[in-house]
């Protein structure tokens, strides 16, 4: 029988080097990686570019990697919530490529796909589309873009069993399920992993021949950027 278990998450992350492209899931900090990110925030793996709808806060989440200066890139859609990310890419500490989160989401799911570039309307005009090919299709102007290429995918999800089968529980489906797959090397990190056979074929997101190493997380936060609440008539 095929596993794709590892132990614990310092196996999970065997293998990944500085210098190395990681694409990393979570939308805000809905369904991020929380225990790959701490462990690699424990390794002197440094110089990394990161892809992500964005970059966590100054003290979770990817924040935690530009705290000790380990990214060298960030590929993101949104940043607004960390004022280290702020002020490393205002410092010229950080390269910084924005990307429409569309087209974010698009470009991971054409490396899964294993379909090397698309042509989009978002970003036709601006500094987005500068230095890519441009066609028009039916009346309208599109930027090439193409897929990106990761050394890792790094996801979470709510469920996973031992072949590397996910499911992803409400929100944090978000990128995790279009970066599964999408790196040479997908690593996921689930709540509750269970033996094969026990998830219902029919509510699997993801199938285990996306996912190459799959572990059990612990203590996971789950924190949100704000909370709102009303005030008490």
């Amino acid at each position: 029988m095929i596993t794709k278990k590892v132990n614990n998450v310092q196996d999970a992350i065997q293998g990944i080097e500085s210098g190395m492209t990681i694409m990393f899931g979570g939308f805000g900090l809905c369904g991020i990686p929380e225990n790959t990110i701490a462990a690699l925030v424990n390794t002197t793996i440094s110089d990394l570019t990161c892809i992500s709808n964005n970059a966590g806060v100054d003290d979770f989440g990817l924040g935690l990697l530009l705290q000790k200066k380990q990214i060298k890139k960030m590929i993101s859609s949104y940043v607004g919530e960390n004022a280290e990310f702020e002020r490393q890419m205002l410092s010229g500490e950080l390269e910084v490529e924005l990307t429409p989160q569309g087209t974010l989401a698009e470009r991971c799911r054409a490396a899964q796909a294993g379909i090397p570039a698309f042509f989009t309307p978002a970003g036709y005009g601006t500094e987005v589309a500068e230095g890519k090919e441009v066609r028009e299709f039916n009346g309208k102007m599109h930027i090439m873009e193409q897929a990106f290429k990761a050394d890792f995918a790094i996801v979470k999800a709510w469920k996973g069993d031992e072949a590397g089968n996910l499911i992803f529980k409400g929100t944090a489906r978000n990128f995790n399920a279009c970066m599964a797959g999408a790196g040479k090397i997908t690593i996921a990190e689930v709540e509750e992993l269970v033996p094969v056979g026990t998830l219902d074929p029919n509510q699997i997101h993801i199938p285990g021949i996306m996912v190459q190493r799959i572990f059990q997380g612990e203590k996971f936060e789950k924190r949100i950027e704000q909370r709102t609440v009303r005030t008490k008539n």
